[in-house]
This record gives C-alpha cells, structure tokens and sequence, in this order.
C-alpha cells in the first residue's frame, strides 16, 4: 500500500506551520495566483520542476516545465535532477515518480483529492482475491498479470511480484506479446477497454476474452461471474473497470458526425468503448492523437475522442492551418478529478516550498516500490 496517510499528515502539519492555509488560497481568484507561481519557481529555480499531464486546465499546465501523458511524464521524473517534482496530474502518477525517482528526490502532489477512478476500479484487495481465486481453481500458474499505467503503485507491485509488467496504451500490444511468449493467458488491468481493443488488434477472437467481476469474486459455480471452463478457454481475462472520461463516448457520436461533416477524420483513444475504436479512422495514446493532428493536412477537421481541456488545446493551436477539431461528444468530456489541481493548489504547494515545508509528499512504501519499479522496468525494456 501507498503512504496516503502519511502524505495527509505532512500536508496538515505544513499548513499548521505556514502563514495561510490552503483555504486561504482557494478563496482567492485564478488570476490572482500568477504572479505568485512565478515568483516562487524563480526562488527554488533549478531545485523544482512542474510536470502537467495533457488533461489539466490551462491555467495550470502554461507554469508546467514539461507537459505529456503519464508514461513521458514518468519518464521526464526519471531523467530530472530537481530535488522537487511538483506534479500536476493524479495520484497514480504522482507515485509512479516517487517509484522512478533517485534517492533524495520528493513528489508532490498539489491536490491530494485528485484520484483517477480508473485506478480506484482495482482495488488491490480486489485483485489478491482474484488471484486466490484463479489459484484454487488451477489457473494461475498459466497467467501472466498485466496492468496499464493507470493503476495504483500496488497494483504494479502485484504484477512485477508475478512476473507481469506494466504497458501503457502505445505499448501495449509488445507487453501482450512479451506475456504471451511466457504464459497461456493474460490478466489485464484495471481496463476492459484497452484490453479488449487490444487482444482484437492483435487478432484474438472476442469469445476468448472474458470479463473478471471484481465485485462478484465466487457466486455458486460463478467466479468473477464466469465459469471455471469460460476461464480456462479464455486468452485474456478483462478486469471490469473503465475510464469513467472516455466511456462516455457513443458509437451514435460518430455517426452523428460523419452525417454533419462529411469527410471528418475521427481518432479516439483506446480506453474508449470497442464499438466507439471500431468505428472510428484511427486509435492513438495521448501522445500519438496529438502528433496525428500534427501530421495532417491543413484544413483537415476532427474530432476526437478524449479528455476535453486536451482536444480545446488543439483546437485553438491548429486554427490558424486551417484546421477544425472538436469533440467526439458535443457536451465535452471533463476529467473532474484531474480538474480538482488548481493554480491556488499550486500555488501553495511552491509558496511552501520557498519556505522550507513539504506539502502532499507522495511516499510509495518501500516493499511496494521494489516491485513497482520492477514492473515498471520490464515495461521499459521492452
């Protein structure tokens, strides 16, 4: 288990200690947090660096060093030299950095709210009891357990402590193949989507990729809501958890589309629905839609199937080549809890560090981070 506690307890010792409480800040307007951000970055100057994943509202990622998803990110924490990686993402990016960071290193997190209900869909009680689960019935041994970057640090202990590793949605087909070459099936977490789309891709027929029911671990002859024989003749077994921002996204929403804009290029992330992947021109992690855009013509329209602060972005980048992109999903999708980081958080989170004081520390228990950075090493490799 991560230290959450701890992190709570350093952040309330911190504000007992400093002039204003973070309350104080959020009472404050946006703006009025700029000329403070600046100021405290060129106080810690080198010793601090901010990281923004794509998601966050613009008001925070124009003070971020580095901008990216949570695998360049990770890697950017990796490779850097401050002592202070403030990150502006959610915790289970946060306590990737702590796991890849050096010794001496610190990771905060402005927001300690700011979760991902994705990650929260796989609890790791939750996980250890499918695991005995597959023990008993025999079929553990022949599993490989996977899990996406978007999971709890526990969850990647879990799976480097089993021989598995962890794949984000680029690389996710090459960690298929690496678990295949070393098991009969696949365990994946914590989302159905990515791994469903993926098995497809890679041409594993839909009847040998079944779903594993957290929430209904043994009913009768049922387990995880399959039978022993569903399970045996399965290739991937899709842990049922989702992104709660792509999800959202309806096969309807791209005919809509293609009906209004003739011609319009639709690329969708692969957390969405496989109707929604089938359906669309092309897949691509966050990283790989932006260069997508980047590439194209001028004058082409899309629309996209991801976070809403992202695909604004792009919007308003790219208008002036004459290209024209919106949201798959009229309404937009917020990502509300990578939304909960705000310029006050941010704001308070540098100010104490001018001052000496650490808030929101990410700490990954040392067991757990062995076993993470294990998982997260694996990944790297290949």
């Amino acid at each position: 288990m991560t230290l959450v506690l701890d992190a709570a307890k350093s952040a309330s010792s911190a504000e007992a200690g400093s002039a204003c409480s973070l309350d104080h800040y959020l009472t404050q307007p946006d703006d009025s947090m700029d000329g403070r951000i600046a100021a405290a970055r060129e106080r810690l100057g080198s010793t601090a660096i901010i990281l923004g994943h794509h998601y966050q509202r613009d008001e925070v990622i124009r003070f971020a060093d580095a901008t990216g998803d949570s695998y360049k990110l990770s890697k950017v924490a990796a490779e850097t030299e401050a002592k202070y990686i403030v990150y502006c993402g959610v915790h289970f990016m946060a306590e990737s950095a702590d796991v890849l960071s050096r010794p001496g290193q610190q990771v905060i997190l402005p927001d300690l709210n700011a979760g991902c209900s994705m990650a929260d869909m796989a609890d790791i009680s939750q996980v250890e009891a499918c695991w005995e689960a597959l023990e008993r019935l025999g079929l553990a041994d022949e599993i490989v357990p996977l899990t996406y970057m978007n999971s709890t640090a526990a969850i990647k202990a879990f799976c480097g402590e089993r021989g598995g590793l962890v794949c984000t949605s680029s690389n996710a087909p090459a960690a298929f193949e690496w678990a295949f070459a070393r098991g009969k099936r696949i365990l994946f977490l914590p989302d159905q989507h990515l791994g469903r789309n993926t098995g497809h891709a890679m041409g594993i027929p839909m009847e040998e990729m079944v779903v594993w029911d957290p929430w209904a671990v043994q009913i009768g002859p049922l387990h995880g809501g399959q039978t022993r024989d569903r399970l045996a003749a399965s290739r991937i077994l899709l842990w049922k958890g989702h992104c709660a921002v792509h999800q959202r996204f309806l096969p309807g929403h791209v005919d809509e589309l293609r009906a209004k804009y003739p011609g319009i290029r639709v690329i969708v992330h692969p957390e969405c629905r496989f109707e929604v992947c089938q359906k669309a021109d092309a897949l691509g992690s966050t990283e790989r839609l932006i260069t997508m855009v980047e590439e194209a013509p001028a004058g082409t329209t899309f629309a996209i199937g991801t976070e809403i602060h992202l695909v604004n972005r792009l919007a308003r980048q790219f208008a002036p080549e004459g290209k024209k992109i919106m949201s798959l999903e009229s309404s937009g999708c917020l990502c509300t809890t990578m939304y909960r980081i705000s310029p006050q958080h941010v704001a308070w989170a540098l100010e104490n560090l001018v001052e000496g004081r650490v808030v929101n520390r990410i700490q990954v228990r040392p067991s757990v981070k062995h076993w993470a950075g294990v998982a997260l090493d694996r990944m790297l490799e290949i």
